[in-house]
């Protein structure tokens, strides 16, 4: 069952086309103009394109941008859409299929100690692992770069990864990591597979952990049985973790995760197997395993979570949004508490697969798109003309 489980995840991705744009061999891009649209109601702007599989956004505090790109470099790009030659600095990264450079976060006190922090999969012996590491950032380059979190063990396995990474409100960082299509691991707590954890930004754990000192069980741990997190948000009110997570056949789920609670994957899904078989116990629910607070059956294949918090756009305010690979398109939530209670598809039959989804600090929405060719867009809601 891993075996065809492995083969049909690999097949239900996007194939990686050869990349063809002028930035493959790393060198910086110039400012071109932006291109403007307008779609459905909505004022599309190309900010940059030309990015390979760009995965992970983070807004300097200048205006400037940093972007990962998954083959493993990390680029600066302007507002006004110049992409830099990639940042020196940046770890090895496992490229085997989902593989690569990851997430990008600003440690919470850059502006005076100027710590990136990235996700990306970590070769290594068995194959790769979802790691963490951070440097700082200082003309174009990363130094005192050091890894901070390994999931272990290794596995050859080219599929999820996860990963996003949050910060929250005391400075701790979350890691979302996925379960590299190993079904024994996320419920076993003495392995990285399928797991939430939260760390110090240092890589120490904090002391209130659910699971520091439980023997056989890695105290990094905040939460277990997670399929593959790739969306992930601070909620702007309660400042609790929020996470999407991709289902196989059916079955995305919104979490919010909750300290030492176990998410069920593999023995409980709202999906089914790629094959059309059940999964696992075939069950929907199991006693002492959480249920989302939505899901999403056929799978949208959610990549990035915002809450929308700006003034710009009152219309978006306390809405919650989500990428879609799969759908191909953005997903807006009405929220009522912790409740969904409204879905607003935004973007349909666009035809760019949405990595990640940010608020912008100029109130816009910004997103990156998965393609050889991908590209970063600003969004907003267009004006009556």
């Amino acid at each position: 069952m891993k075996t065809t489980l492995a083969s049909l995840l690999i097949l239900a991705c996007a194939a990686c086309g050869a990349r063809e744009s002028a930035d493959a061999s790393g060198a910086a891009q110039p400012a071109s103009p932006p291109e403007s649209t307008v779609y459905q109601g909505l004022d599309i702007t190309t900010i940059a394109s030309g990015l390979e599989h760009p995965w992970g956004l983070a807004f300097l505090p200048d205006g400037r941008m940093l972007v990962t790109e998954r083959p493993g470099r990390l680029r600066i790009v302007s507002g006004d859409g110049a992409v830099s030659a990639p940042v020196a600095g940046v770890p090895a990264v496992f490229t085997k299929g989902q593989g690569g450079l990851l997430d990008v976060a600003l440690d919470p006190d850059f502006a005076t100690d100027p710590w990136v922090y990235l996700s990306f999969s970590e070769p290594g012996e068995g194959g790769g692992g979802t790691a963490v590491a951070r440097g700082r950032l200082k003309d174009g380059a990363l130094s005192d770069v050091a890894v901070i979190f390994r999931q272990e063990p290794k596995l050859d396995a080219g599929q999820h990864f996860g990963s996003r990474l949050v910060f929250d409100r005391e400075g701790r960082l979350y890691v979302t990591s996925g379960d590299r299509a190993n079904l024994d691991n996320p419920q076993r707590l003495d392995k990285g597979q399928g797991k939430i954890f939260r760390i110090h930004r240092d890589g120490s754990i904090p002391a209130d952990n659910p699971f520091v000192g439980r023997e056989g069980a890695l105290p990094a741990i905040w939460s277990y049985g997670h399929r593959n997190a790739q969306g992930a948000a601070l909620h702007p009110v309660t400042g609790a973790l929020w996470q999407t997570e991709h289902g196989a056949r059916g079955g995305d789920e919104l979490n919010i995760p909750q300290a030492g609670r176990n998410y069920g994957w593999p023995v409980i899904t709202l999906g089914i197997n790629y094959n059309g078989q059940p999964i696992g116990s075939g069950e929907k629910t199991a006693p002492g395993m959480e249920q989302p607070i939505h899901s999403w059956t056929p799978s949208i294949a959610p990549s990035g979570l915002a809450f929308y918090t700006a003034d710009r756009f009152p219309e978006w305010k306390g809405s919650l949004f989500v990428g879609a690979l799969a759908f191909q398109r953005v997903v807006r939530l009405t929220l009522d508490g912790d409740k969904v209670v409204g879905e607003e598809p935004l973007l349909v039959n666009f035809g760019e697969r949405i990595r990640d989804v940010r608020q912008g600090p100029d109130g816009y929405l910004y997103l990156l798109t998965d393609d050889a060719d991908g590209k970063l867009l600003r969004v907003g809601l267009a004006k009556v003309r």
